[in-house]
């Protein structure tokens, strides 16, 4: 029986018909491709000695790097794109396993085989570690990470953080990775070779992308102020003389001898919620206020800067990283070594190390540890199957894993030094127990605590500059990651609509992006940014992830999705990659998903305590994009044509064949 495996990715618009010849359980070839039945597994011919004619003739074989063989044509097409004599042949390998299949190489099978090659790929290797190293270190591992640690043990966390790493992030880091490169598509399209029912997952994650991207870079616009308030002889944050500055703004770094007392404001807390945010000016999320033009400009200038780094591809993208991806070990080496030479640095690192190990036995440290090396690293936005997908074929994607979370994860470590350190030197100076002066958390760490520290220290100046230049660069590496997700995502899934137009298509997005951010920058908005950090991303990403494992482990099983890693790395996964990806991974989910609903944080910024109709606003919107998959999973049934029994199993089965190019094989078509 004539089987025809179609491929939305290779064949062309003003295709008049499918022009393949392959059995049903077989691999076969078409237009110069080499295709995978997406009914069967990889399946090679025992007798490797012998060539099978094909129509009508015979040629050498030999194996191709892939695992595929093919035989080369020495008759061209006939111009009119159909096959009067056509064979393929590799080059001569060590074993002569060969598949021998027809093709049809005219102007039809040119233009696919076009398409395929015409895949952007990253200019170097570098290029795209860099980019997955920008994007896995952001700011949350400068700010989040030490907290964390102090707050669940100090040296004993690293315990269960390296746990959890080992079980549950790495897997699912390295799953991601290894599905990108095969595929070679976005997180939408690549769904229908994996699992069509699942291919809501793709939308869920381009929308929680666009709610990442409509707080995190208003984020970098508070550090852009900074930086650019940065520029002067003496910091505005070290005083109390300003205009927004109020009767309670205390000095305690003043030459004279201030008292301090429980209504007390340093001059920074004051700079940061008066000056930069003017949440005075805020009621709450019920009356945010108006819009600050000041961050508004800053914001514009941020998106100007994401904009003209992404719109080109990852070629351009990829020479960005160099200054990005790198600049934050510069300056975070710089300052651990200020950091370690200030007074009292002794006893911030005591703080941040000393292990308590009672804490070990309370679930809600084993829940932290879980989540930080989740959102650490990243797995569920798109980013890792995207920046994967522009990989070449054979990449060694193993090894990249374990490199960039190996360097993701030492870095947050290194950056808890960077901050305690400091930490510690404001206690000395506040004559005051580390543990009260570590109580800002989040970006308040950042733009208050630590910012008051700078400003006191010898040439305050340079050391902010280079500081809140930092904080830019680690932003930016994680937003032109997430777009990117998106970008591509959409781009593959509609190749006749925009694969000519990224420019455009990156200039639209970006204009979504930046109005989608203007709640943001209200008088009230790090009360909208606080919302959506806590509920708009975090229970939605790990339900995508968890749903994203089960459906590769199996519905796509994971003896086929090993198969595949084999294909592109040259050997099998081993059995603590396969326990994890069907079982550990997938708990390790669903432990944090389960515990976070459970007990869902209550919500409180400066003095302002979210009233309890803002979470049933916060968890609407983290289902919104989750809805996407019951609702494309039920779409997928309406449409598909059968019995119930024959739209389950047709929609678990993947629908598209995945494109395997063959290397150094070239087509006799003109």
């Amino acid at each position: 029986m004539e089987k025809k495996a179609t491929s939305n990715e290779t064949e062309p618009l003003t295709s008049k018909k499918d022009v393949s010849d392959c059995n049903e359980g077989e691999d076969c070839k078409e237009n110069g491709l080499l295709v995978r039945n997406p009914k069967s597994a990889l399946r090679l011919v025992e007798d490797g000695n012998k060539v099978h004619p094909s129509q009508g003739e015979k040629g050498e074989a030999a194996q191709i790097s892939n695992g595929y063989s093919g035989v080369q044509s020495s008759v061209p097409c006939n111009g009119m794109g159909e096959v009067e004599d056509a064979q393929c042949t590799a080059p001569a390998a060590t074993t002569t396993t060969t598949t021998t299949t027809s093709t049809t190489c005219g102007a039809e099978g040119q233009q696919q085989l076009m398409e395929l090659e015409d895949r952007e790929t990253w200019s170097k290797k570098i290029d795209f570690l860099l980019s997955v190293i920008g994007y896995a270190v952001d700011l949350g591992n400068v700010w989040r990470f030490p907290y964390i640690c102090y707050q669940n043990g100090g040296g004993a966390f690293l315990i269960p953080y390296t746990i959890m790493a080992i079980f549950g992030g790495i897997p699912l880091f390295y799953m991601e990775l290894a599905l990108g490169q095969y595929h070679r598509n976005g997180c939408i399209s690549i769904w229908r070779k994996i699992c069509p029912i699942f291919k809501g997952i793709g939308f869920a994650i381009c929308i929680i992308d666009l709610y990442v991207a409509s707080y995190y870079n208003t984020i970098m616009a508070w550090a852009f102020y900074y930086l650019v308030s940065s520029f002067t002889a003496e910091l505005p944050w070290t005083s109390c003389t300003n205009a927004w500055n109020t009767g309670n703004c205390t000095n305690y770094f003043s030459k004279d001898n201030v008292s301090w007392s429980l209504h007390s404001i340093s001059p920074a807390e004051e700079f940061y919620t008066r000056q930069v945010l003017q949440v005075h000016r805020s009621n709450g999320l019920d009356d945010l206020g108006g819009i600050s033009w000041q961050l508004t400009l800053c914001l514009l200038l941020i998106f100007t800067i994401v904009y003209f780094s992404i719109w080109k591809g990852v070629k351009t993208s990829g020479k960005v990283v160099w200054v990005t991806a790198t600049f934050p070990y510069v300056i975070l080496f710089i300052l651990l070594v200020r950091g370690a030479t200030l007074p009292g640095a002794w006893r911030g690192v005591l703080y941040y190390l000393k292990p308590d190990w009672q804490k070990l036995l309370a679930t809600e440290v084993w829940v932290d540890a879980a989540a930080q090396i989740f959102f650490s690293l990243g797995p569920g936005f798109g980013v890792l199957l995207a920046y994967a997908s522009y990989n070449k074929f054979h990449n060694n994607c193993y090894q990249d894993a374990l490199v960039t979370s190996t360097v993701n994860c030492v870095t947050s470590f290194v950056s808890g030094f960077v901050i305690f350190t400091v930490l510690g030197y404001m206690a000395e100076m506040r004559n005051e127990d580390v543990s009260e002066v570590a109580k800002d958390t989040g970006p308040s760490l950042l733009f208050i605590t630590y910012a008051e520290a700078i400003a006191n220290m010898p040439a305050s100046t340079f050391f902010a500059i280079i500081f809140f230049l930092m904080l830019l660069t680690l932003g930016l590496d994680s937003t032109f990651a997430g777009l990117e997700g998106v970008i591509t995502g959409v781009l593959d899934e509609f190749p006749h609509v925009w694969s000519k137009r990224r420019e455009l298509f990156v200039l639209g997005l970006t204009i979504v992006c930046f109005l989608g951010s203007l709640a943001t920058l209200t008088f009230g908005g790090a009360y909208v940014v606080k919302l959506f950090e806590e509920y708009a991303t975090g229970p939605a990403v790990l339900t995508v992830v968890f749903l994203e494992a089960v459906a590769v482990a199996w519905f796509y099983g994971i003896t086929q999705f090993c198969n595949d890693v084999k294909e592109m790395l040259g050997f099998t996964p081993g059995w603590y990659w396969r326990v994890c990806w069907v079982a550990i991974s997938p708990i390790f989910l669903l432990f944090v998903t389960c515990s976070f609903l459970s007990n869902p944080p209550e919500l409180r910024l400066f003095d302002y305590n979210y009233p309890y109709w803002t979470t049933v606003v916060g968890y609407c919107i983290g289902t919104s994009s989750v809805m996407c998959i019951p609702i494309y999973m039920v779409y997928r049934l309406i449409i598909t044509p059968g019995t119930l029994k024959e739209r389950v199993l047709k929609s678990i089965t993947p629908e598209t064949a995945t494109e395997i190019p063959f290397g150094d094989i070239r087509m006799n078509a003109v």
